[in-house]
């Protein structure tokens, strides 16, 4: 399936993306508490999970960080964004995620409802909360080919992605401390996960829940979704199970997918959830890409009136904020 020759030429080709676990924050959510939605969907949670995801959005930071809660949480907030988008008029083309953030994908896809998601979320967090404990970092500035040669040649130790610049290593902390030792790196950024996610170490996890995903029922797609294992759109059910456990234990190669969706003509791109680091490679692939972040409903709003301002034609669309 392609999507440039799916849609008409003159069609706006829109991807959202949904990032993965480590883009929570704290007071995250807080400003979508006003909405009858989220109330109605936070007390769907508390029924579900037995604790209160608003208290730990709010004021609960060690919470916030652990697998457990983390994923839970980071679902109901981008789940509300997505069907908060949705109610203001909007649909995607095609949806994608890293890592975690590709069950949120899948949700804005239809491919589950609201608790059902939540309960497949759950329980991930559950069977990956009791990983043994591992360490997750990007790395800034170093020397491409010594790290990769240390990486290489310390045990525990993977690339969790893709990335040139912005380098992810995932494995045991003696393994990260002994990288980090040998290799000059300007900037280390500890990521907030409890476990060494996209290697092998986390193997035992995807066994365990590829028996919970086998038995959730998931629906027809109404929206494709870009694969980030299998780097194709689909809307094969059982093809994106499949992803789904992979994806637990391989490096997410982010850059390749960039390249492959813009390679299809992908015009706007739109990240739900925090910042907009998911978009960046694709600027940089094509510099005419618009590209938005919607983390709260204010940015909802201001995406609506670009939009309303460029339909009227009363700014020139390169003089708008992207």
């Amino acid at each position: 399936m392609t999507l440039s020759t799916a849609l008409p030429k003159s069609t706006k080709i829109s991807v959202w993306v949904f990032p993965g676990q480590g883009s929570q924050k704290l007071g995250m959510g807080l400003d979508l508490l006003k909405f009858p939605l989220a109330k109605r969907r936070l007390q769907q949670a508390e029924n579900i999970l037995g604790w209160s995801v608003s208290d730990v959005w709010n004021t609960q930071n060690i919470k916030l960080s652990n697998t457990q809660y983390s994923q839970p949480c980071l679902y109901v907030f981008m789940t509300l964004l997505a069907d908060l988008m949705k109610r203001s008029g909007y649909e995607p083309c095609v949806v994608t995620g890293y890592s975690f953030g590709e069950y949120v994908a899948l949700y804005a896809a239809g491919a589950y409802d609201f608790e059902t998601g939540l309960r497949l979320i759950q329980k991930r967090a559950e069977i990956m909360s009791r990983l043994p404990k591992g360490s997750m970092a990007t790395l800034i500035g170093f020397e491409a080919d010594k790290l990769r040669e240390e990486v290489v040649k310390t045990a525990d130790v993977w690339f969790a992605n893709d990335d040139p610049k912005y380098a992810v290593i995932s494995g045991t902390s003696q393994g990260i401390a002994s990288v980090l030792s040998n290799v000059s790196v300007e900037r280390v950024i500890p990521l907030e996960v409890s476990a060494a996610f996209h290697t092998p170490l986390v193997e035992s996890a995807a066994q365990e829940f590829q028996a919970v995903l086998e038995t959730t029922p998931f629906k027809l797609l109404s929206i494709p979704i870009f694969s980030t294992t299998d780097f194709v759109f689909s809307l094969n059910r059982n093809q994106l199970k499949d992803s789904l456990i992979r994806q637990i234990t391989r490096p997410i190669k982010w850059q390749i997918i960039c390249q492959l969706l813009v390679s299809q003509g992908i015009t706007k791109a739109i990240q739900i959830g925090g910042g907009k680091a998911l978009l960046k490679p694709m600027k940089n692939l094509n510099p005419d890409l618009e590209i938005s972040n919607i983390g709260s409903p204010a940015d909802i709003d201001s995406l609506l009136i670009r939009d309303q301002l460029r339909k009227l034609s009363i700014l020139n669309p390169k003089l708008i904020e992207r």
